[in-house]
This record gives structure tokens, C-alpha cells and sequence, in this order.
């Protein structure tokens, strides 16, 4: 890349494009001097008869959707391409296919009209969130990010300087929420139907078991055995036991599973002596875990940010706002950059 974008047109504004297909939802988004101006989300319906994403599915999807999302979000921004300072782009982690989609397009569009490429990992995106509206989070904060893929309890000094501190050691609290809902028949994606129902029912109606790990790491693959024990047991003595307490069963488990999340946040921050607490991913629209954050802010002195829900699940302007800090530090990317599934930040 040459170095004119630094004094070509409208020098005084970094405009970036920013694209996210990590999973099912094909977004892109355009950010100037640090301002969402657009943020267009195309939403993949055809995983739910499957209960679950398809990869192939999902790629291809990506194809069809990436074009026309991407001149919906220039023509709502009021932006050309010529204008454009950058192009950002989804590296990983997430689906190979879904990724190399997006990666692909952001790259030909990147060497098209020579300006330089982005990288950002979808996982930091999620907590940069936060940066997009007011109010904002103060360093240093802790972020409680979790999502279908992750849960991790991050320590972030700057907006590219981020420590892992626990995490888990199998599955995501959000793959545990569409594993459950799944056994009891609730539709896909699992967590937002598991919410819903749980608002009708009693969360001290049934106990479920506590898992131990070591310092701030977590392990749900526990406690999703521990249910499909319940369930058997409780089925065997009464076969129509889920149609009869089906909203007190998603009450109490999702119970269990937010104190599970929440009691490594405050040891967390125990240990750190952090009050400065923020949430993000896609389990953080949770209408539960938001409510029951916020009423432990009071007892426990916490700060408390919670994004606004199109920040939630996978978006774009995420990916544009990590993207606008790694411009600041000139942190492109080359041309052979590929795509990682796995891609991960250290502890």
C-alpha cells in the first residue's frame, strides 16, 4: 500500500468499510473519525429448521448477502468508495468459510483502490463495542464477553491492550444455552427462547450443582450433564414434567448459569481491585444477566456498562470501531493475511 492515504482526499477523515461474516450474520458497517454512520446486519434465517448454523450454509449466504450490504452501508453513510481511507475485516475466530467470504471481499476492494487493509480480531471487536456510544467504559476495565463460541473474563488497559484473566475450558455459556434448550424442545438459536420462557417462571423452583475450576476459569460442559440427568430423572417419574414446569426448569437453570458467570466477575475484580465492569458477545442481550449485572453494581460498587442490543450479537460497527484504533496506530494488514478460526489473544 502506498502511502497516499494519508494525504489524499478529505485527509482530515478516516473512513473506514468494515465487514463481519464470522458466523450467520453478513454486516458491514462505515465508521468516520471514530462515528458509526452505518451499520447494515443481513440475518441468515435458513440455520433455524437445522437448529443450529450450517457452515456451508452460512458461506454461501455470506456470497449473496456481501455486496449488496456493503453498498446499502456506503449509501446510507453518504459515502463513495473513492472516500474511503480503509477496509477492515473479520479475521477470526469463527467459521473458515464464513470468514474467508469476508476476508476476500475486504482484500480485492483493499488492493483495488490501494488503500490499506484491516485485520481485527471479533472477539476484542465485541468489548470495543462499548467505544461506540456514551457511555464509555474508563480504564482499566474488565469485560465479561461471552458469547455461542467464548466466555472469557478480559482485563483491558487500552482499546488495542487487552489481558485474558479466566476463561473456559470446554464449552461457551451461549453453546450451553442452545444445548439445553435443544432437550427441551425450545427452537433455535436456544438462549433468546430459554430468556423468553424463564421471564414466566420461578429461578429458585430447582437446584442445580455448582462446578469448580481454578482461578477464573469456567466449564459448562458440567453443568449441561447435570441438567440432562435432571431431565431424565424427572422424566421417568413423569414423562409430561417439561411441558407442565417448562418455564420454572428455564428460570432455574438460567439462574445457575449467570451466577456461575457472575461469581467469577466478582472474584475477579476482587483480585484486580477493578470496579470498572462492562459485558459483551452475543449472551449479553440476556434480559436476566443485564438485570441481575445491574443490581449487583449496587451492592458490590461496580461501574456497570451495558451496550445497546444491535451491539450485542455480531455486528459490523464493532469491527469498524476496533478498526479505527488500529488505524490511529497505522497497525495494517498484507495482502496475504488469511483467515483464522482459532485466533486467539493471550493471558
Amino acid at each position: 500500500m502506498n502511502s497516499s492515504v494519508f494525504s489524499n482526499n478529505d485527509k482530515e477523515l478516516i473512513n473506514i468499510l468494515a465487514i463481519e461474516s464470522s458466523c450467520d450474520e453478513t454486516s458491514a458497517s462505515i465508521i468516520s473519525n471514530g462515528k458509526i454512520l452505518s451499520n447494515i446486519i443481513a440475518t441468515q434465517s435458513v440455520h433455524q429448521k437445522y437448529g443450529g448454523v450450517v457452515p456451508e450454509l452460512a458461506s454461501r449466504a455470506h456470497q449473496q448477502n456481501v455486496v449488496p450490504v456493503v453498498h446499502q452501508a456506503l449509501s446510507e453513510a453518504n459515502i463513495t468508495k473513492t472516500m474511503l481511507s480503509a477496509v477492515a475485516f473479520t479475521q477470526g475466530p469463527g467459521l473458515l468459510g464464513a470468514l474467508l467470504v469476508g476476508a476476500s471481499f475486504a482484500k480485492s476492494l483493499a488492493y483495488g483502490l490501494d488503500i490499506p487493509l484491516i485485520s481485527v480480531n471479533h472477539m476484542q471487536a465485541h468489548i470495543l463495542a462499548h467505544f461506540i456510544d456514551d457511555p464509555k467504559p474508563a480504564f482499566p476495565f474488565l469485560c465479561l464477553t461471552v458469547s455461542g463460541g467464548h466466555t472469557q473474563i478480559v482485563k483491558v488497559t487500552d482499546y488495542l491492550e487487552m489481558e485474558i484473566l479466566g476463561e473456559t475450558q470446554d464449552d461457551a455459556v451461549g453453546e450451553a444455552f442452545d444445548k439445553i434448550a435443544k432437550v427441551l424442545g425450545l427452537p433455535y438459536p436456544g438462549g433468546p427462547a430459554i430468556d423468553h420462557m424463564a421471564q414466566q417462571g420461578n429461578p429458585a423452583r430447582f437446584a442445580f450443582p455448582d462446578t469448580v475450576m481454578p482461578a477464573l476459569d469456567y466449564s459448562f460442559s458440567g453443568i449441561k450433564t447435570a441438567f440432562l440427568n435432571f431431565l431424565q430423572r424427572e422424566k421417568s417419574k413423569d414423562p409430561d414434567f417439561v411441558a407442565q414446569h417448562l418455564p420454572d426448569i428455564c428460570a432455574s437453570i438460567q439462574h445457575k448459569l449467570i451466577e456461575m458467570l457472575l461469581e467469577k466477575l466478582r472474584q475477579a475484580s476482587e483480585t484486580t481491585g477493578i470496579r470498572e465492569i462492562a459485558i459483551a458477545g452475543g449472551v449479553s442481550a440476556n434480559s436476566a444477566l443485564r438485570k441481575t449485572l445491574s443490581e449487583r453494581a449496587e451492592t458490590l460498587r461496580w461501574k456497570v456498562y451495558i451496550p445497546p442490543l444491535v451491539y450485542c450479537t455480531d455486528n459490523a460497527a464493532m469491527i469498524a470501531m476496533a478498526a479505527h484504533y488500529k488505524y490511529l496506530k497505522a497497525d495494517f494488514e498484507s495482502l496475504q493475511a488469511s483467515p483464522d478460526p482459532r485466533l486467539h489473544f493471550g493471558r
